[in-house]
Protein backbone atom coordinates (compact mmCIF):
# COMPACT_ATOMS: atom_id res chain seq x y z
CA UNK A 1 0.00 0.00 0.00
CA UNK A 2 2.82 2.39 0.80
CA UNK A 3 4.38 1.73 -2.61
CA UNK A 4 1.06 2.42 -4.32
CA UNK A 5 0.72 5.67 -2.37
CA UNK A 6 4.21 6.75 -3.40
CA UNK A 7 3.44 5.92 -7.02
CA UNK A 8 0.26 7.99 -6.90
CA UNK A 9 2.12 10.93 -5.37
CA UNK A 10 4.79 10.64 -8.03
CA UNK A 11 2.17 10.57 -10.81
CA UNK A 12 0.48 13.64 -9.34
CA UNK A 13 3.80 15.47 -9.23
CA UNK A 14 4.54 14.55 -12.85
CA UNK A 15 1.05 15.63 -13.91
CA UNK A 16 1.46 18.93 -12.09
CA UNK A 17 4.84 19.51 -13.73
CA UNK A 18 3.46 18.70 -17.19
CA UNK A 19 0.51 21.01 -16.58
CA UNK A 20 2.90 23.76 -15.52
CA UNK A 21 5.01 23.34 -18.65
CA UNK A 22 1.90 23.34 -20.85
CA UNK A 23 0.67 26.51 -19.17
CA UNK A 24 3.97 28.20 -19.93
CA UNK A 25 3.61 27.54 -23.64
CA UNK A 26 -0.11 28.37 -23.76
CA UNK A 27 -1.78 31.74 -23.79
CA UNK A 28 0.11 34.26 -21.68
CA UNK A 29 -1.98 37.40 -22.25
CA UNK A 30 -5.20 38.36 -24.06
CA UNK A 31 -5.70 41.60 -25.99
CA UNK A 32 -8.79 42.97 -27.69
CA UNK A 33 -6.85 44.57 -30.57
CA UNK A 34 -5.05 42.58 -33.25
CA UNK A 35 -1.26 42.98 -33.51
CA UNK A 36 0.17 44.96 -36.46
CA UNK A 37 1.43 43.25 -39.58
CA UNK A 38 4.92 41.78 -39.61
CA UNK A 39 7.58 44.19 -40.88
CA UNK A 40 9.76 43.01 -43.74
CA UNK A 41 13.44 43.21 -42.81
CA UNK A 42 16.85 41.88 -43.79
CA UNK A 43 18.29 39.11 -41.63
CA UNK A 44 21.75 39.82 -40.19
CA UNK A 45 24.41 37.17 -40.68
CA UNK A 46 24.79 34.54 -37.96
CA UNK A 47 27.74 35.74 -35.82
CA UNK A 48 28.78 32.46 -34.14
CA UNK A 49 28.64 28.77 -34.85
CA UNK A 50 25.76 26.99 -33.10
CA UNK A 51 23.44 30.01 -32.85
CA UNK A 52 19.84 29.56 -34.04
CA UNK A 53 17.50 32.16 -35.48
CA UNK A 54 14.62 33.51 -33.41
CA UNK A 55 12.28 35.50 -35.69
CA UNK A 56 10.98 38.87 -34.55
CA UNK A 57 7.45 39.18 -33.14
CA UNK A 58 5.05 41.67 -31.60
CA UNK A 59 4.88 41.62 -27.80
CA UNK A 60 2.40 43.57 -25.73
CA UNK A 61 2.70 46.05 -22.87
CA UNK A 62 -0.48 46.73 -20.84
CA UNK A 63 0.25 50.46 -20.69
CA UNK A 64 1.72 51.29 -24.11
CA UNK A 65 0.46 48.53 -26.41
CA UNK A 66 2.36 46.44 -28.96
CA UNK A 67 6.13 46.67 -29.36
CA UNK A 68 8.44 44.83 -31.73
CA UNK A 69 10.96 42.34 -30.38
CA UNK A 70 13.76 42.22 -32.99
CA UNK A 71 14.66 38.97 -34.68
CA UNK A 72 17.92 37.72 -33.24
CA UNK A 73 20.46 34.90 -33.34
CA UNK A 74 20.48 33.13 -29.97
CA UNK A 75 22.35 30.24 -28.37
CA UNK A 76 20.17 27.22 -27.56
CA UNK A 77 20.18 25.97 -23.97
CA UNK A 78 21.65 22.68 -25.20
CA UNK A 79 22.40 20.92 -28.50
CA UNK A 80 19.74 19.15 -30.57
CA UNK A 81 17.01 21.59 -29.53
CA UNK A 82 15.02 23.67 -32.01
CA UNK A 83 13.08 26.88 -31.45
CA UNK A 84 9.32 27.12 -31.91
CA UNK A 85 8.44 30.83 -32.37
CA UNK A 86 5.80 32.67 -30.38
CA UNK A 87 2.55 33.68 -32.10
CA UNK A 88 -0.81 35.39 -31.58
CA UNK A 89 -4.08 33.50 -31.96
CA UNK A 90 -7.68 34.71 -31.96
CA UNK A 91 -9.50 32.78 -29.24
CA UNK A 92 -12.69 33.54 -27.31
CA UNK A 93 -13.18 37.02 -28.75
CA UNK A 94 -9.63 38.24 -28.05
CA UNK A 95 -6.07 37.74 -29.25
CA UNK A 96 -3.98 35.46 -27.07
CA UNK A 97 -0.18 35.30 -26.99
CA UNK A 98 1.47 31.87 -27.17
CA UNK A 99 5.01 31.85 -25.87
CA UNK A 100 7.87 30.28 -27.81
CA UNK A 101 9.81 27.33 -26.49
CA UNK A 102 12.71 24.95 -27.17
CA UNK A 103 12.13 21.31 -28.05
CA UNK A 104 13.42 18.34 -30.07
CA UNK A 105 11.07 19.32 -32.93
CA UNK A 106 9.38 22.51 -34.05
CA UNK A 107 5.77 22.71 -32.92
CA UNK A 108 2.81 24.75 -34.10
CA UNK A 109 3.36 28.51 -34.34
CA UNK A 110 0.06 29.58 -35.85
CA UNK A 111 1.02 29.05 -39.46
CA UNK A 112 2.67 32.49 -39.40
CA UNK A 113 5.23 32.97 -42.18
CA UNK A 114 8.09 34.66 -40.31
CA UNK A 115 10.55 33.99 -43.13
CA UNK A 116 14.18 32.83 -42.99
CA UNK A 117 13.29 29.19 -42.54
CA UNK A 118 9.99 29.68 -40.68
CA UNK A 119 7.56 29.52 -43.58
CA UNK A 120 4.47 28.66 -41.52
CA UNK A 121 5.29 25.16 -40.28
CA UNK A 122 8.52 23.44 -39.34
CA UNK A 123 11.95 25.00 -39.87
CA UNK A 124 13.99 24.86 -43.07
CA UNK A 125 16.92 27.02 -42.00
CA UNK A 126 19.11 24.15 -40.87
CA UNK A 127 19.33 20.92 -38.93
CA UNK A 128 21.36 19.31 -36.20
CA UNK A 129 24.15 16.89 -37.16
CA UNK A 130 25.11 15.45 -33.79
CA UNK A 131 26.31 18.31 -31.61
CA UNK A 132 26.88 20.62 -34.58
CA UNK A 133 24.24 22.64 -36.36
CA UNK A 134 24.34 22.87 -40.15
CA UNK A 135 22.92 26.01 -41.80
CA UNK A 136 20.90 26.08 -45.01
CA UNK A 137 22.30 29.13 -46.74
CA UNK A 138 19.43 29.04 -49.25
CA UNK A 139 17.21 30.73 -46.63
CA UNK A 140 19.51 32.03 -43.88
CA UNK A 141 22.55 34.30 -43.83
CA UNK A 142 25.73 33.27 -42.01
CA UNK A 143 29.23 34.61 -41.62
CA UNK A 144 31.14 32.15 -43.79
CA UNK A 145 34.48 33.26 -42.35
CA UNK A 146 33.40 31.85 -38.99
CA UNK A 147 30.82 29.20 -39.91
CA UNK A 148 31.66 26.35 -42.31
CA UNK A 149 28.85 23.88 -41.51
CA UNK A 150 26.57 24.89 -44.36
CA UNK A 151 24.50 23.36 -47.14
CA UNK A 152 21.97 24.51 -49.76
CA UNK A 153 18.38 23.21 -50.00
CA UNK A 154 16.05 25.41 -52.06
CA UNK A 155 13.03 23.13 -51.71
CA UNK A 156 12.12 24.79 -48.42
CA UNK A 157 12.01 28.27 -49.95
CA UNK A 158 8.53 29.83 -49.69
CA UNK A 159 7.88 33.15 -51.42
CA UNK A 160 4.57 33.78 -49.69
CA UNK A 161 6.33 35.86 -47.03
CA UNK A 162 6.62 38.79 -49.45
CA UNK A 163 2.85 39.05 -49.89
CA UNK A 164 1.63 37.76 -46.52
CA UNK A 165 2.52 39.82 -43.46
CA UNK A 166 -0.20 38.53 -41.11
CA UNK A 167 1.00 38.32 -37.54
CA UNK A 168 -1.80 36.28 -35.93
CA UNK A 169 -3.83 33.14 -36.42
CA UNK A 170 -7.58 33.42 -36.77
CA UNK A 171 -10.25 35.35 -38.71
CA UNK A 172 -8.61 38.13 -40.68
CA UNK A 173 -5.20 36.52 -40.27
CA UNK A 174 -3.79 33.07 -40.99
CA UNK A 175 -6.36 30.25 -40.80
CA UNK A 176 -3.93 27.36 -40.26
CA UNK A 177 -4.48 24.37 -37.98
CA UNK A 178 -1.82 22.20 -36.32
CA UNK A 179 -0.53 19.33 -38.46
CA UNK A 180 -0.09 15.83 -37.02
CA UNK A 181 3.69 16.24 -36.63
CA UNK A 182 3.17 19.61 -34.97
CA UNK A 183 0.66 18.12 -32.55
CA UNK A 184 3.21 15.48 -31.67
CA UNK A 185 5.88 18.13 -31.11
CA UNK A 186 3.51 20.05 -28.86
CA UNK A 187 3.33 17.06 -26.51
CA UNK A 188 7.10 16.64 -26.26
CA UNK A 189 9.39 17.97 -23.58
CA UNK A 190 9.69 21.74 -23.79
CA UNK A 191 12.34 24.08 -22.42
CA UNK A 192 11.65 27.66 -21.50
CA UNK A 193 13.35 30.61 -23.25
CA UNK A 194 16.83 31.32 -21.98
CA UNK A 195 17.75 34.28 -19.79
CA UNK A 196 19.26 36.02 -22.83
CA UNK A 197 16.00 35.67 -24.73
CA UNK A 198 14.00 37.10 -21.84
CA UNK A 199 16.37 40.03 -21.39
CA UNK A 200 16.20 40.61 -25.15
CA UNK A 201 12.42 41.01 -24.97
CA UNK A 202 12.62 43.20 -21.86
CA UNK A 203 15.12 45.51 -23.54
CA UNK A 204 12.80 45.91 -26.52
CA UNK A 205 9.94 46.80 -24.17
CA UNK A 206 12.01 49.64 -22.69
CA UNK A 207 12.79 51.22 -26.04
CA UNK A 208 10.11 53.69 -27.12
CA UNK A 209 11.24 53.45 -30.75
CA UNK A 210 10.04 49.82 -30.82
CA UNK A 211 6.39 50.59 -29.99
CA UNK A 212 3.84 50.50 -32.80
CA UNK A 213 2.29 53.70 -31.47
CA UNK A 214 5.60 55.45 -32.22
CA UNK A 215 7.00 53.67 -35.30
CA UNK A 216 3.62 52.89 -36.98
CA UNK A 217 4.69 49.36 -37.80
CA UNK A 218 8.27 50.22 -38.83
CA UNK A 219 10.47 49.55 -35.79
CA UNK A 220 13.84 51.27 -35.54
CA UNK A 221 15.56 47.99 -34.65
CA UNK A 222 14.07 45.26 -36.82
CA UNK A 223 16.76 42.64 -36.13
CA UNK A 224 19.96 42.05 -34.17
CA UNK A 225 22.97 39.81 -34.62
CA UNK A 226 22.73 38.58 -31.01
CA UNK A 227 21.15 39.65 -27.69
CA UNK A 228 22.77 42.89 -26.57
CA UNK A 229 24.60 43.14 -29.89
CA UNK A 230 24.22 45.43 -32.89
CA UNK A 231 20.73 46.52 -33.99
CA UNK A 232 19.80 46.74 -37.68
CA UNK A 233 16.95 48.52 -39.43
CA UNK A 234 14.61 46.98 -42.00
CA UNK A 235 17.14 47.61 -44.81
CA UNK A 236 19.87 45.71 -42.95
CA UNK A 237 21.87 48.81 -42.05
CA UNK A 238 23.09 49.69 -38.58
CA UNK A 239 20.22 51.29 -36.68
CA UNK A 240 20.95 54.68 -35.14
CA UNK A 241 19.36 53.95 -31.80
CA UNK A 242 20.71 53.03 -28.35
CA UNK A 243 21.71 49.41 -28.04
CA UNK A 244 19.16 47.16 -26.28
CA UNK A 245 19.66 47.16 -22.55
CA UNK A 246 20.45 50.89 -22.59
CA UNK A 247 17.15 51.93 -24.16
CA UNK A 248 15.44 52.81 -20.90
CA UNK A 249 18.23 55.16 -19.92
CA UNK A 250 18.20 56.66 -23.39
CA UNK A 251 14.49 57.37 -23.51
CA UNK A 252 13.75 58.28 -19.91
CA UNK A 253 16.79 59.40 -17.92
CA UNK A 254 18.92 61.05 -20.63
CA UNK A 255 16.61 64.02 -21.33
CA UNK A 256 16.34 64.76 -17.61
CA UNK A 257 20.11 64.44 -17.16
CA UNK A 258 20.77 66.77 -20.09
CA UNK A 259 18.42 69.43 -18.77
CA UNK A 260 19.91 69.31 -15.28
CA UNK A 261 23.42 69.56 -16.64
CA UNK A 262 22.49 72.48 -18.82
CA UNK A 263 21.06 74.46 -15.91
CA UNK A 264 23.93 73.64 -13.56
CA UNK A 265 26.70 74.47 -16.00
CA UNK A 266 25.08 77.67 -17.23
CA UNK A 267 24.79 79.30 -13.80
CA UNK A 268 28.49 79.20 -12.81
CA UNK A 269 29.42 80.56 -16.21
CA UNK A 270 27.05 83.50 -15.80
CA UNK A 271 28.29 84.19 -12.28
CA UNK A 272 31.90 84.14 -13.44
CA UNK A 273 31.11 86.51 -16.29
CA UNK A 274 29.31 88.85 -13.91
CA UNK A 275 32.25 88.85 -11.51
CA UNK A 276 34.67 89.66 -14.30
CA UNK A 277 32.54 92.55 -15.48
CA UNK A 278 32.26 93.84 -11.91
CA UNK A 279 36.02 93.62 -11.42
CA UNK A 280 36.57 95.45 -14.68
CA UNK A 281 33.99 98.07 -13.87
CA UNK A 282 35.38 98.98 -10.43
CA UNK A 283 38.85 100.15 -11.51
CA UNK A 284 37.35 102.07 -14.38
CA UNK A 285 34.95 103.87 -12.09
CA UNK A 286 37.76 104.88 -9.74
CA UNK A 287 40.16 105.97 -12.44
CA UNK A 288 37.83 107.66 -14.91
CA UNK A 289 34.22 108.37 -13.91
CA UNK A 290 33.41 109.12 -17.53
CA UNK A 291 34.02 105.45 -18.49
CA UNK A 292 31.25 104.08 -16.25
CA UNK A 293 28.94 103.93 -19.24
CA UNK A 294 31.45 101.75 -21.09
CA UNK A 295 31.65 99.18 -18.24
CA UNK A 296 27.88 99.17 -18.05
CA UNK A 297 27.76 98.51 -21.77
CA UNK A 298 29.94 95.41 -21.36
CA UNK A 299 27.68 94.03 -18.63
CA UNK A 300 24.41 94.83 -20.42
CA UNK A 301 25.10 95.89 -23.99
CA UNK A 302 21.52 95.79 -25.20
CA UNK A 303 19.74 97.68 -22.44
CA UNK A 304 22.34 100.40 -21.68
CA UNK A 305 23.55 101.20 -25.14
CA UNK A 306 21.32 104.30 -25.38
CA UNK A 307 22.50 105.88 -22.10
CA UNK A 308 26.06 105.61 -23.31
CA UNK A 309 25.23 107.35 -26.54
CA UNK A 310 23.56 110.12 -24.59
CA UNK A 311 26.49 110.38 -22.19
CA UNK A 312 29.01 110.96 -24.96
CA UNK A 313 27.32 114.08 -26.34
CA UNK A 314 27.08 115.46 -22.79
CA UNK A 315 30.74 114.83 -22.17
CA UNK A 316 31.65 116.49 -25.44
CA UNK A 317 29.36 119.42 -24.78
CA UNK A 318 30.98 120.35 -21.46
CA UNK A 319 34.41 121.20 -22.92
CA UNK A 320 32.77 123.38 -25.54
CA UNK A 321 30.81 125.31 -22.91
CA UNK A 322 33.93 125.84 -20.85
CA UNK A 323 35.95 126.91 -23.87
CA UNK A 324 33.59 129.76 -24.76
CA UNK A 325 34.14 131.70 -21.52
CA UNK A 326 37.88 131.46 -22.03
CA UNK A 327 37.63 132.84 -25.55
CA UNK A 328 35.43 135.68 -24.38
CA UNK A 329 37.77 136.53 -21.51
CA UNK A 330 40.78 136.99 -23.76
CA UNK A 331 39.33 139.82 -25.84
CA UNK A 332 38.33 141.62 -22.67
CA UNK A 333 41.79 141.37 -21.20
CA UNK A 334 43.34 142.62 -24.45
CA UNK A 335 40.87 145.44 -24.76
CA UNK A 336 41.66 146.90 -21.34
CA UNK A 337 45.33 147.69 -22.08
CA UNK A 338 44.35 149.50 -25.27
CA UNK A 339 41.85 151.69 -23.46
CA UNK A 340 44.34 152.51 -20.75
CA UNK A 341 47.12 153.27 -23.22
CA UNK A 342 45.24 156.05 -24.96
CA UNK A 343 45.01 158.31 -21.89
CA UNK A 344 48.71 157.92 -21.27
CA UNK A 345 49.62 159.02 -24.81
CA UNK A 346 47.29 162.01 -24.85
CA UNK A 347 48.83 163.74 -21.85
CA UNK A 348 52.32 163.40 -23.32
CA UNK A 349 51.21 165.13 -26.50
CA UNK A 350 49.57 167.96 -24.53
CA UNK A 351 52.64 168.51 -22.40
CA UNK A 352 54.97 168.60 -25.37
CA UNK A 353 53.06 171.27 -27.23
CA UNK A 354 53.37 174.13 -24.68
CA UNK A 355 57.13 173.84 -24.40
CA UNK A 356 57.85 175.22 -27.90
CA UNK A 357 55.59 178.20 -27.17
CA UNK A 358 57.66 179.22 -24.14
CA UNK A 359 60.88 179.06 -26.12
CA UNK A 360 59.34 181.25 -28.83
CA UNK A 361 58.53 183.96 -26.36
Amino acid sequence: MKKIGKILILLCAVFFAVSKVSAQVSVGISVGIAPPELPVYVQPACPEDGYLWQPGYWAYDPNDGYYWVPGVWVAPPQPELLWTPAYWGYEGGSYGFHMGYWGPHVGFYGGINYGYGYGGYGYGGGRWDGDHFRYNTAVVRVNTTVIHNTYIDRTVVRNTYVNNHKSFNGPGGVTARPRPEEQTAMKERHVQPTAQQESHQQAAGKNRAQFASVNHGRPAAAAMDKPGGHPFNTQGHAARIPAPGRANAATNSRPAANTSRATNTARPANNAAARQTQQRAQPQQRAQPQQRAQSQQRAQPQQRAQPQQRAQPQQRAQPQQRAQPQQRAQPQQRAQPQQRAQPQQRPQQQRSQPQPREKHR
